[in-house]
């Protein structure tokens, strides 16, 4: 893992900041989907090295939380 990758730091920068965001949305909102899906996303930007598969997994992980909060 290139932790100086700019690729690397900038996904990782985008996607732990939608998770954070989609975390205080579950805080305030009581929704419990979107705190676990916020939760899910920053442990993705911490534990995927490759930017590629960082951005892949984070946008699987937004489509499902849009859809599991629509469902309900």
């Amino acid at each position: 893992m290139n932790l100086f990758d700019t690729n690397y730091l900038f996904a990782s920068l985008l996607w732990g900041s939608i998770g954070f965001g989609y975390c205080i949305y579950g805080k305030k909102q009581r929704e419990i989907v979107a705190l676990a899906g916020g939760m899910a996303m920053i442990a993705v930007s911490y534990l995927v090295s490759s930017a590629l598969l960082m951005s892949l997994l984070s946008i699987v992980l937004m489509v499902v939380v849009y859809l599991l909060l629509r469902r309900v």
